[in-house]
Order: structure tokens, then C-alpha cells, then sequence
């Protein structure tokens, strides 16, 4: 993998991260395809919509259908049938979150599964052998996340393991070969919850290892806006400008934008899919319900201004009939329209950049994407 800054506007960034499954222009957006598929889209579709780049869940694809599964069918590419790059994260998140099914050890974690109830182990080294058993382009190491809020003294010692996982994580990689004649990159994480000493020593650390890239974690968990800008800023500074930097989990529209001014180049979140499925669109002027019955006789395109399958071929009227009747199509053409939205953003982000014209232009979207209100999250 390689990564070539090739714009820059302040910090905001535009890259190639080059991999042996083709290229991804940054700020990249990666729709999250938790067990292998994005939820309520087609392959094809991703392709179309314009993804060059999705995300796998180690946990879930551990769990089903199973690491020999995948292996046997040739890894995860030919499994589920994508052929442009893939990141996987560790399973860390998931098992962390699992916080009356786990216990943490120097180890590792020892887990139940959320399925049935069977104990597992994930150390450093078993992560990255199912990462390469998954044959991500990208892979992540093991790491804990903090939960918020919670004391300093907490976040330095879960720091610390972190930091001693993430050395046996870059160990193991460098002994043990890919599995199916691709490159796979590892990326640190940069834990520390809301401590500027914490992100600053954990970033440090990370940069001393030589990671291929870095990603952010730890933040979305519950902390507001401003203290998650804030971490990124005290992080982007320390973290080497030639490699990628990947803010994990997030977000909001606004959220991308802003991290994207603060350097940030990565992103992945379910919030354009998940929002999708429950009725909510994103839009260049705010957010719609498309089930509110102000919609019922609205034969206009839910984005006039949106190019993507729903809207240059359905309206508001049609998409809220659909949900109202509960039909599967709904999800779909929803899933179609946010994802085009989101990568549609990350596009026009990167020309603004490449133009020198990022940060007015960020303000006019801001100005935009909030007439009608804030984006929910839930």
C-alpha cells in the first residue's frame, strides 16, 4: 500500500492510498459492511453509487460464518464478491462493547458470544491471523475502547495495553506472510478517550512503531462535538503527514467535514444506511422523515440535486408509500440514495481542496446541511 498526498488546502488533505485492489481517492468515505454485505445494497450497486472502498467486521465474520469459510472460498473479496479495496477493523469495538461478556487480560479479551452464549479469545496475534485469513487490504490492530465518560486513570492504563497490543499486533504481522499474493497494510490506533497527555503519549508511541497508517478511535462513544475535534487536533500534529489517518465511527455530515478540515482523510459509519433503513434522508438542504404525510402527494425527487437511481427515478411521494406499506424496497432505495450522498460529499470535498477553496466552501455546505435542522444519529 502506498499513500500520496496529492492537495492540500490548510490541513485539509486530497490522497491516493494505492492498493493491490485498485486505487482510493481521499477523503475517502467507507460504507460499513459489518457480515460481509452492506446492509439493504447490492455489490453492484456500491460499485455505481460510487464506494471504492467498503469496511468488514473481524467479530462478526469470526463469529459467521467462520474464518475457514471464508478462507476456503479464497478470503473476503472473492466471498462476497467485491473486488475493489477492503479495511477490516479488529473486532475490538464489538468485544469491548460487550461489557458483561468479556473480561480484559495482558493476554488478551476472552468474550461470549452475543449469538450463544460461547467463549472466545481474541489476542493481538489471533486478530491479525483471522485478518489475514479475511484477506483485508487494510488491517487493524487490537485495541480497547475506552468507554465514555471515564477516569484518566483508567484511560492510561487501557492506553498502555493498547500500545503493548499494538507492538505484538505489528510483531506478528512482520513474521506471518499474506495469505492470497495481495499486500495487507496494519494501522495503529490512537486511544486516550478525552486526555490531551494520553492522545499525545499514544500517538507517539504509535508513530515509534511504524505503522502504515493511523487511525483515531475512541470518540463518538458519548463525548460532544467540540471534545472529539478537539482530540483530532491534538493528534493530527504528531501523526506522519505521508500516511493515511483514519477516524473511526464517525459521523454526521458535519462531523466529516470538520474532521476533514482537521486533517483527517478516512471515515467509516453506519449512520448513512442505518438512518436510511429508518426513513431519514440526507439532503444538500437538511434532513427529511420521508415518512411524514406532508410527503404523501410530493412527486418531487427526495434531492433534486442528487444524481443517484432513487431520485432521478422515484419521488417523496413513492418512497414514503413504500415505507408505509413496510415493502423491502424502501430500504433499498434509501440505502442507494444516502450512501450516493455521502460519497457525492467526499467528491465534491476533494475538488473544493484541490481548488484551494475548502474552507468557504465548507461553510456554505455547513450553512446548507443545517436549514432544516440538525442530522440525527438515532
Amino acid at each position: 500500500m502506498t499513500f500520496t498526498v496529492v492537495g492540500t488546502d490548510g490541513h485539509a488533505r486530497a490522497g491516493l492510498l494505492k492498493t493491490d485492489h485498485g486505487t482510493v481517492e481521499t477523503p475517502a468515505f467507507m460504507p460499513v459492511g459489518t457480515q460481509g454485505s452492506v446492509k439493504a445494497i447490492e455489490q453492484r450497486e456500491l460499485q455505481e453509487v460510487g464506494a471504492q472502498i467498503i469496511l468488514g467486521n473481524t467479530y462478526h465474520l469470526y463469529l459467521r460464518p467462520g474464518i475457514e469459510v471464508v478462507g476456503e472460498a479464497g478470503g473476503l473479496h472473492k466471498f462476497i464478491g467485491w473486488p475493489r479495496p477492503m479495511l477490516t477493523d479488529s473486532g475490538g469495538y464489538q468485544v469491548f462493547s460487550l461489557s458483561n461478556m468479556r473480561t480484559i487480560e495482558e493476554e488478551g479479551v476472552t468474550f461470549r458470544s452475543h449469538l450463544d452464549g460461547s467463549t472466545h479469545r481474541f489476542t493481538p496475534e489471533s486478530v491479525i491471523d483471522i485478518q489475514r485469513a479475511l484477506g483485508s487490504d487494510v488491517m487493524m490492530v487490537l485495541d480497547e475502547c475506552t468507554p465514555f465518560p471515564c477516569e484518566m486513570e483508567y484511560a492510561r492504563k487501557s492506553n498502555d495495553l493498547t500500545m503493548r497490543w499494538a507492538d505484538r499486533c505489528r510483531n506478528h504481522a512482520d513474521r506471518h506472510r499474506p495469505s492470497y499474493g495481495h499486500s495487507q497494510a496494519l494501522f495503529g490506533i490512537v486511544q486516550g478517550s478525552v486526555y490531551p497527555e494520553i492522545r499525545t503519549s499514544s500517538a507517539k508511541s504509535l508513530v515509534d512503531l511504524e505503522f502504515d497508517g493511523y487511525a483515531i478511535g475512541g470518540l463518538a462513544v458519548g463525548e460532544t462535538a467540540d471534545q472529539m475535534y478537539s482530540m483530532i487536533e491534538v493528534c493530527e500534529p504528531l501523526l506522519p503527514g505521508q500516511k493515511p489517518r483514519y477516524l473511526m465511527g464517525v459521523g454526521t455530515p458535519e462531523n466529516l467535514l470538520e474532521a476533514i478540515d482537521r486533517g483527517m482523510d478516512m471515515f467509516d459509519c453506519v449512520l448513512p444506511t442505518r438512518n436510511g433503513r429508518n426513513a431519514m434522508l440526507f439532503t444538500r438542504n437538511g434532513s427529511l422523515n420521508i415518512t411524514n404525510a406532508a410527503f404523501k402527494t410530493d412527486y418531487t425527487p427526495v434531492d433534486p440535486e442528487c444524481e443517484c437511481y432513487t431520485c432521478k427515478t422515484h419521488t417523496r411521494a413513492y418512497l414514503r408509500h413504500l415505507f408505509q406499506v413496510k415493502e423491502i424496497l424502501a430500504l433499498q432505495l434509501a440505502t442507494i440514495h444516502n450512501l450516493t450522498f455521502y460519497l457525492g460529499l467526499m467528491r465534491q470535498v476533494r475538488e473544493a481542496i484541490m481548488r484551494k477553496e475548502f474552507r468557504a466552501w465548507k461553510g456554505e455546505m455547513l450553512a446548507r446541511l443545517s436549514s432544516n435542522g440538525k442530522y440525527s444519529s438515532q
